[in-house]
């Protein structure tokens, strides 16, 4: 199993935004079929070094992993929509029992 993990600065970061941005994520669970889990947080603290928004999502295999990178809904609908809002991202991909 793999984890992927992606933490996002958002231009905007009002509470609205963040709501949006978490729906945007959210709605690839009944979208993209590589997905066996997903986990979307926002950050309550608000610090100068947070992120606002934390996307994790678990999938079966690195194969599996590519699949969800190319899917046709996560590039052209989440990536699209989360470019267009945010200031800055971090991911890191690890395996997981």
């Amino acid at each position: 199993m793999i984890k992927h993990v992606v933490c996002f600065k958002l231009k905007d970061n009002s509470d609205e935004q963040k709501e949006k941005a978490t729906n945007v994520l959210m709605s690839m669970i009944t979208k993209v079929p590589t997905i066996w889990g997903i986990e979307v947080g926002q950050d309550i603290l608000g610090s100068k070094r947070s992120y606002d928004i934390i996307l994790q999502v678990v999938v079966e295999s690195m194969e599996k992993l590519e699949e969800y990178q190319n899917d046709p809904y996560h590039v052209n609908v989440v990536k699209k929509y989360m470019h267009e809002h945010v200031e800055r991202s971090v991911a890191v991909d690890y395996e997981i029992d």
